[in-house]
């Protein structure tokens, strides 16, 4: 035995003994399990619940229970003793209208409850499209106000008029301080 347990030592100082051990592979899917519970999907149930909680908050499901309800009592007041199957404190009635509303009340807030995660989500994506569309506009109004900048640099067609006009003005300033001399007498003796 003083063999082998070299051997394992001289292993488990290599790292061989992790392909040994039987660890669990994280690139393959693993087994199924068997379960002792039954599995169902949170979201079916989900959306049932919803649709129950959409149907107990109509009018139709008012009036229906409405007519139950009148029928019921009808019935066991009316009818033959023999046929009526809750008599006059009408417990069966209570009974049966207490367990709807126990079933009731969980349905409707499951469905809240879901109500509420999807306005959070939508929520928290407004809130990022808004902050996207703030930015945006940050950054339009610091190009626009660049632009506006540069303009101040550029030579528009009304500030060369000026310009021209300004220069025009001194020329002539200029001509009647210092009258133009007779160009062509001047250049007939160097011909």
């Amino acid at each position: 035995m003083g063999g082998t347990d070299r051997a394992e030592e001289r292993t488990r100082a290599s790292g061989a003994s992790a392909l040994t051990r039987g660890r669990t592979r994280l690139d393959q899917p693993r087994a199924p399990r068997v379960r002792l519970l039954p599995e169902w999907d949170p979201e079916a149930f989900g959306r049932f619940s919803e649709r129950i909680a959409r149907f107990l908050g109509t009018g139709r499901f008012i009036v229906w229970m409405t007519l139950i309800i009148i029928l019921w009592v009808a019935w066991n007041i009316f009818a033959p003793s023999d046929l009526r199957f809750d008599n006059y404190p009408f417990i069966f009635l209570t009974l049966a209208l207490s367990l709807q509303a126990s079933y009731a009340a969980p349905l409707i807030l499951l469905a809240q409850n879901r109500q509420d995660d999807r306005d959070r989500v939508t929520h928290e994506q407004d809130r990022k499209q808004n902050e996207r569309s703030i930015a945006d506009t940050e950054y339009l109004t610091r190009e626009i106000a660049a632009l506006r900048m540069g303009l101040g640099e550029v030579a528009t067609r009304d500030w060369i008029r000026s310009e021209l006009q300004d220069l025009i003005k001194e020329m002539e300033e200029r001509r009647s301080v210092f009258p133009p001399e007779r160009a062509y007498g001047r250049d007939e003796g160097d011909r």
